[in-house]
């Protein structure tokens, strides 16, 4: 779908009726209200206003709230109608993106097969014998099928990430509560999260970074990427996964490892036993706490016992029910043994900037669901259920497919890559290298947000209020220069190439490795550089470790910003050789290496001359 928001809708109504999915759906929005709505949109974005998202058609899991649609979490009977958005559709609406209806879902996001509901379980989108995952199916599947630009999932055990894996989406979880969860019917309140589902990484980090912030305050030590060499752990055995789905997570760790990728096999016991915690244990009490006593109340109303009358579903009404009857002893024990493993799994991972794991480690069918409902969505869960319990972040994304030796069927094969707390720029800096590893663009649909040049693109945590210092370099820290690791193990994301203003001179230091200096001048020239954001913390303690004579302060780029940048002091600048008229440390490097001139006579020995010395110096 492209062109106007009116367009749009009028095209995606169109492709609703043709692919006759209705259990994708618990309600659409009536034809008149989206172009309405539409027209409205396109009326502002014709007005210059700035809408990021605008005209993207998006689609909202039925436990978050819409202003004017029903809010059922699957269950009719549940069923309220909010006056207003939850937080994070609110922010979505006012970037410009239309709500085109709510989806279904596993009943009360209790589930990751997506067969749980009463308006049907929802399908797979190429396979329809095949469940969609879960319990974010009908967010999943509309994006999947091309009805909506972006979806709004929640997450919990793994519900934004299963779907994304079997229906071939990106899917994102943040760090717990990063996004506001007002408005959002619990699941487990301690552990549930927003995510976004998209066609590719650009549209979800975008619509990720609108979603975010002011829930809970980023650290100032917060890392923006991950180093232009990544050193991932994976895990040294798979369980739960066939040999034909083992086979493809190897060739996957081969891939990344052809990207510059370092990945290290680790036992991922600690995390597995905390996994099983969510059910298994004691921590399902959460699930009791959050809709327990509507459920006890509609089963102990109900004739036949069960709470079908009012759409129970059985399966979750065995699970939530079975939770209330856990004593507040065991709860207080897991939580300690949770509290345990973490800091093991944790100790696991230092040195490692990220865990790679598969999505999913298998696509079933519906059939084999409707056989062993428990058994199934347990083992669905195996590498998602302990990142919320952790605190983890993560990324899904497409990287590959499985040819099924058992059925001859041909499945998607999705990675996660999840990081630590806070980490979340980290995971989607790792997740972006395997949406562009050669010979898998066919994997990701194209995306409903135009494509962005570095430089136009920030890590999303940034968008969302992360604090990021800009830091412009003309020389030893550019990106693949030998000093530039400084700043990637600081997590410093490349920004991409600026130009200083025509009010600088460089001359080469007698430093070792070779470093510009620049110096201020009436005389200046524009010098080629790079820009870099750090978090504050990484700005500090990169300068607490600058040797002399580097100094960092405030330099003007030529389209009128202001950034920290390095000068050198006086007397090393009166020592060096002027090169300003290369107009670029690299090229002077280069012209360097070639000639035989090797004097490096100092020609900038005026006085008087303003020197960058604080951080508000140079400012134009």
């Amino acid at each position: 779908m492209s062109g106007s928001a009116t367009a749009r809708v009028t095209a995606a109504l169109a492709a609703i009726n043709a692919v006759d999915r209705p259990e994708i759906w618990i309600q659409v929005r009536g034809r008149e209200d989206l172009l309405a709505e539409a027209a409205r949109i396109d009326a502002d974005a014709a007005s210059g206003s700035e809408l990021p998202l605008a005209g993207l058609l998006l689609a909202v899991k039925n436990n978050v709230d819409v202003a004017g649609v029903t809010t059922t979490a699957a269950c009719p009977g549940f069923g309220y109608k909010p006056a207003e958005d939850a937080v994070a559709v609110a922010r979505l609406r006012a970037a410009g993106a239309l709500v085109l209806g709510s989806t279904n879902l596993d009943q009360f996001a209790t589930g990751l097969v997506g067969t749980r509901s009463p308006y049907g379980a929802v399908r797979d989108a190429r396979r329809p014998d095949r469940i969609s995952g879960g319990s974010s199916s009908g967010s999943a599947v509309a994006v999947a099928l091309g009805l909506a630009d972006i979806a709004i999932g929640t997450d919990t055990a793994g519900s934004g990430r299963v779907p994304a894996g079997l229906q071939g989406l990106v899917g994102i979880k943040p760090t717990l509560n990063v996004v506001p969860t007002a408005g959002m019917v619990p699941a487990c309140r301690s552990w549930d999260t927003a995510t976004i589902l998209a066609r590719d990484l650009d549209t979800a980090e975008l619509a990720m970074g609108i979603m975010a912030g002011e829930s809970r305050t980023w650290p100032a030590d917060v890392r923006l990427a991950a180093p232009s060499r990544p050193r991932v752990a994976y895990p040294a055995s798979l369980p739960a996964l066939p040999d034909d789905w083992a086979a493809e997570f190897g060739s996957q760790l081969e891939r990344l490892r052809s990207t510059g990728v370092d990945a290290e096999p680790i036992e991922l016991d600690v995390f597995l036993q905390a996994a099983r915690l969510l059910y298994d244990g004691a921590l399902v009490a959460e699930r009791h706490a959050a809709v327990g006593s509507f459920i006890d109340a509609a089963v102990a109303g109900d004739e036949s016992g069960n709470g079908t009358a009012i759409g129970l579903d059985p399966t979750v009404t065995g699970i939530i029910t079975a939770a209330g009857r856990v004593p507040a002893h065991q709860y207080v024990r897991d939580i300690a043994a949770l509290n345990e493993l973490r800091r093991e799994a944790m100790d696991r991972l230092e040195g490692f900037d990220a865990l790679i794991v598969p999505t999913t480690p298998f696509h079933p069918t519906l059939a084999e669901v409707a056989a062993d409902p428990v058994g199934i969505n347990s083992r669905m869960g195996t590498y998602t259920n302990f990142c919320n319990l952790f605190d983890m972040c993560a990324v899904a994304v497409p990287a590959g497919i499985v040819e099924e030796s058992d059925c001859g069927g041909v499945a998607q094969f999705g990675l996660t890559v999840v990081g630590r707390t806070f980490d979340d720029g980290v995971v989607a800096d790792i997740a972006r290298r395997i949406e562009a590893t050669p010979g898998l663009p066919a994997l990701f649909a194209a995306g409903a947000a135009p494509s962005r040049a570095p430089g136009e693109r920030l890590p999303w945590p940034v968008a969302a209020g992360a604090v990021a210092v800009p830091l412009v370099v003309v020389g030893a820290h550019r990106k693949g220069q030998p000093l530039a690791n400084e700043l990637e193990r600081r997590g410093a994301f490349w920004d991409g190439p600026v130009t200083l203003a025509p009010r600088y001179r460089m001359v080469a230091l007698d430093t070792q490795p070779p470093k510009p200096g620049v110096v201020r001048s009436d005389d200046g020239a524009e010098l080629a550089a790079e820009r870099w954001l750090l978090s504050e913390a990484a700005l500090g303690s990169f300068l607490a470790e600058l040797p002399e004579p580097m100094l960092l302060g405030s330099v003007l780029l030529n389209d009128g910003s202001t950034a920290v940048g390095f000068a050198c002091d006086a007397v090393a600048a009166s020592h060096g050789r002027d090169i300003t008229h290369f107009g670029d440390w690299l090229v002077a490097q280069d012209a360097a290496e070639h000639s035989t001139d090797k004097t490096g006579q100092g020609i900038w020995r005026q006085t008087g001359k303003a020197l960058l010395t604080g951080l508000q110096r140079g400012r134009g």
